[in-house]
């Protein structure tokens, strides 16, 4: 019934996350009611994915020259305080908040078993070194874990909390203005810099 196009389209399209079949069916007609020329510029954006890299240190996605983001190497950026996350877009709306100007650590998507996968544990690995190698002190003046409060996130920290604790003068995370279940990615900026500010 349906075009080979439209079925490949729908079968990358519904993997994407909150897509599912349904909604790329919706999106592939949309995208061939848009015309010719609207599909090759959106066919060209994505195509111009293929050129974002990954930071070699903070492990959040850049654009340039190197193997480390433009945030890693500012020297006006406190370089001795880290912020570790679940994913990038709580590092964008953390920054949104223009409240926090040290460093950041993206650790990666979380499972909900407990374990951090042996990847993540290479990143927490990678900051530990840094921390060694860049320090006078050989500690982080701060670690501030920012995962979501909820039963996962507070699971999670218990673990982080115990790889970077030898490595840190004092661990924190975000105070309690996100309400337990809440995710950063989707707090307003006044309620995560009350966060920021209560961090414990």
């Amino acid at each position: 019934m349906l075009p080979e196009e439209i079925k490949k389209f729908i079968e990358i399209f519904e993997k994407l996350p909150s897509i599912g079949p349904r909604q790329a069916t919706r999106l592939a007609f949309r995208f061939v009611s848009l015309g010719t020329a609207k599909i090759e510029e959106i066919a060209r954006a994505i195509f111009d994915l293929n050129k974002i890299k990954t930071c070699s240190r903070c492990f959040f996605i850049y654009s340039g020259e190197g193997d480390i983001c433009q945030r890693c190497v500012d020297k006006n950026r406190q370089r001795d305080i880290f912020m570790v996350l679940e994913k990038e877009t709580d590092l964008i709306t953390i920054e949104r908040t223009k409240k926090y100007n040290g460093l950041y650590l993206v650790l990666g998507e979380l499972t909900k078993s407990g374990v951090l996968e042996s990847w993540q544990k290479l990143r927490l690995g990678i900051l530990k070194k840094i921390i060694e190698q860049e320090l006078p002190s050989k500690k982080a003046k701060e670690i501030i874990i920012a995962l979501n409060p909820n039963t996962y996130g507070d699971l999670n920290t218990s673990l982080i909390e115990k790889e970077l604790k030898s490595h840190a003068q004092k661990i924190s995370r975000l105070g309690r203005g996100i309400p337990t279940g809440g995710e950063i990615e989707f707090a307003d900026e006044e309620t995560l810099t009350h966060s920021l500010q209560r961090r414990e």
